[in-house]
């Protein structure tokens, strides 16, 4: 499913020597959300039914910059999911939703990020229908932060 991101192929001649460049196009699954709103009690449902290994993926990892609440938020609105505010009975934390459309199929995906202020670490958990995008979700995300 993700696997393969997209690559050009530039070929070129440069003082009469041929030159080729494989450049991978910035192009991640992020940008094909389709922001999901819900309520707390749907979230949790989905969050529950989505608890296998094969759906979830994990991350804690120690915060790259310091810890502010507002930029987060930011990054996390850009992303490309729905932010859903007063979900989480934690107001630090944030929880996500969004729906993944692809020609063959949609996926959905949930994501919450809970920051610990004083020991300066994250927890990232996303959760989703297809392994690959949990994995991807979380990889792309964590170096944000």
């Amino acid at each position: 499913f993700l696997s393969d991101t997209p690559t050009m192929i530039i070929t070129f001649i440069y003082n009469n020597v041929p030159q080729k460049l494989t450049v991978r196009l910035p192009l991640t699954v992020n940008k094909f959300f389709e922001p999901t709103e819900m309520n707390g009690e749907s979230f949790f449902a989905r969050w529950k039914n989505l608890g296998g290994n094969q759906q979830r993926s994990q991350r804690i990892f120690k915060a790259a910059q310091p810890m502010d609440l507002t930029a987060v938020r930011t990054k996390i609105l850009g992303f490309g999911m729905q932010l859903l505010d007063g979900i989480d009975p934690n107001p630090d934390n944030f929880v996500c939703a969004g729906i993944i459309h692809t020609r063959t199929q949609q996926v959905g995906c949930l994501l919450r990020l809970e920051p610990n202020k004083q020991a300066q670490m994250y927890r990232l958990t996303v959760r989703s229908s297809k392994e690959t995008v949990s994995q991807e979700v979380c990889e792309l995300l964590m170096d944000q932060f």
